[in-house]
């Protein structure tokens, strides 16, 4: 692995990376805005996991596909983007009966849907292949014992936790917040359409960036 002072700054580089205001700790928000709690850290944990696949992706030198073949790149951000989009407009539209759907419909169920919507979500976001692919390279070392592939996987996997670290300190806040205006039916809509907003926000953003 690479020296002591390299992983140091690593880490820290890191750090101030994950903390910095994201889309993931936006999406997390919004998912606890809008469903809760338990779904918030489903959500987290459905980025978290999902990240990993970009993670192999650069190990194994596929992220380089989306350089070499940018009509790719376009295709899979249009996908994260339209799904994005379709989610929050699915939680605006069910605003209006947020009352009845969450007496309708378990916190299990919920947070359920939140897990699998996540995954895909994260998996389908492209800007997190190219962050790997353009951060990690710069921390492995090829004379060291272990192979680069296996330090890629070392190292992405540190980034994915540190980011799911900011992520979840997103969802503990906004549950917080959605605790107080849990006695108000009227609150609980309006926390469920800002997080609708902001998923549609954060789609729109993904498909007018140009890299």
């Amino acid at each position: 692995m690479p020296s002591a002072d390299i992983l140091l700054t690593f880490l820290v580089t890191t750090a101030i990376f994950a903390y910095m205001p994201g889309p993931a700790m936006l999406y997390a928000t919004a998912q606890t805005l809008a469903r809760g709690r338990t779904a918030g850290l489903m959500a987290a944990l459905g980025i978290h996991l999902g990240g990993y696949a970009h993670v192999v992706a650069a190990a194994a030198g596929l992220s380089v596909l989306f350089h070499a073949v940018p009509p790719l790149y376009l295709a899979v951000k249009i996908a994260g983007a339209l799904y994005l989009v379709w989610l929050g407009w699915t939680l605006i539209r069910s605003a209006g009966s947020t009352l009845a759907a969450e007496a309708a419909s378990s916190a299990t169920a919920s947070a359920r849907k939140a897990f699998f919507e996540s995954i895909t979500v994260e998996v389908l976001n492209p800007k997190t292949a190219i962050f790997f692919l353009a951060f990690l390279p710069q921390f492995v070392d090829p004379s060291a014992g272990l192979p680069v592939w296996a330090q890629f996987l070392v190292l992405g996997t540190a980034v994915n936790l540190m980011f799911s670290s900011a992520d979840l300190v997103c969802v503990i806040f906004a549950a917080g917040l959605r605790t107080r205006l849990a006695r108000s039916g009227r609150a609980q809509k309006l926390a469920r359409r800002i997080g609708g907003t902001i998923l549609i926000g954060l789609g729109a953003n993904l498909a007018l960036q140009r890299s």
